[in-house]
């Protein structure tokens, strides 16, 4: 095992982590399907992440825009869906 050098860890490029924090942080920011899609993880894995990111880095992450699609014509819960993105400090 070779040692660790002091300092800060580095962080890896092309994580998932890092695709979700790029979608989070785009102006039309991301719903969980595309975060889903985009790393594979299911639904539920998207939402642990965002509280992790909360608790464990301190970054924020609201409910930008609800898109709901109740009522005649419409799709139902299936076709409803939340735009999440990274609340920006300032």
């Amino acid at each position: 095992m070779i040692p660790r050098t002091a300092g800060p860890r580095k962080p890896r490029q092309g994580t998932k982590q890092q695709r979700v924090l790029a979608m989070l942080r785009r102006p039309e920011g991301a719903t969980v399907a595309q975060i889903a899609e985009a790393t594979g993880w299911q639904a539920h894995t998207v939402q642990g992440f965002f509280a992790g990111l909360k608790k464990r880095q301190r970054i924020a992450v609201e409910a930008a825009e609800r898109v709901r699609q109740a009522g005649p014509g419409k799709e139902g819960a299936k076709g409803s869906y939340t735009v999440y993105r990274i609340v920006e400090a300032g």
